[in-house]
């Protein structure tokens, strides 16, 4: 599970010995997940050792060496220690949004239309508008047909995390073509002082097809000639220099 840290509390205590310092700590951490889930953790080590641990997901504490089962056992036996800590976690759920809206500022969608492959359905065009490293989660994504709402033979995915804070979601629109229409696939979110329209344009597409399939059939010719040119060199006889008398 990846998890990033957002605040944690350390309590150093040291112990010192003639030869050598040696020494324990406590971790106490507020995580959030890539799925966006809270994770509260007490973490208790000794000279780099960990001795035991409370987690929330778990709810209760876990002993991680013989010396300390005793008193691992005895902690998740004490309802009003466990009911601290489930207070605990309860703080570090509700300091989470404003940890997000102190550090994290919205990030401005990068958006992609473009048609796709259908199968089994009742139109035969499909356009996909893909939505991509946003931020926060919360995102509107409409799609218009002449300046309409169309709320039919629309389909979205939920907006899925990329493990990087940032989020991607995917809307498709079925449909049958219609002569000098305009499908637009409309963008709301905090990042935009106002919605960004984004209009399908089947021409700029085909006009992309065309080039990639010159550049490709020009790429073909162009192995076709330097292999030619490689036989016929090979196959050449081979020029002797006379002298003249």
């Amino acid at each position: 599970m990846h998890t990033h840290s957002f605040f944690a509390l350390l309590c150093l205590f040291f112990f010192f010995s003639r030869a050598d310092a040696v020494f324990g700590y406590s971790l106490i951490r507020c995580q959030l997940t890539s799925t966006n889930d809270v994770v509260y953790l007490i973490q208790i080590y000794y000279n780099k050792v960990l001795l035991g641990q409370y987690n929330s997901t778990a709810g209760n504490f876990s002993s991680y060496t013989e010396n300390t089962k005793e008193i691992v056992d005895s902690l998740n036996k004490n309802p009003t220690f466990l009911k601290k800590e489930r207070k605990n976690e309860e703080t570090c759920r509700t300091n989470i949004p404003v940890a997000l809206g102190l550090f994290l500022k919205p990030v401005e969608p990068y958006v992609s239309l473009k048609s796709v492959e259908t199968a089994g359905s009742k139109h035969p065009a499909m356009l996909m508008c893909s939505v991509y490293n946003f931020y926060p989660k919360q995102i509107s994504v409409t799609w218009l047909r002449d300046g309409k709402e169309v709320t039919s033979d629309v389909t979205s995915t939920e907006e899925h995390p990329n493990g990087n804070w940032l989020y991607q979601i995917h809307s498709y629109l079925e449909y049958t073509p219609r002569s000098g229409e305009k499908i637009t696939c409309m963008v709301e979110h905090a990042s935009l002082n106002e919605p960004k329209l984004y209009d399908w344009d089947p021409i700029s597409e085909s006009e992309k097809n065309k080039i990639a399939v010159g550049a490709a059939g020009l790429l073909l010719g162009l192995v076709f000639l330097i292999a030619g040119i490689i036989v016929f060199k090979k196959n050449s006889p081979g020029r002797s220099l006379v002298p003249t008398s």
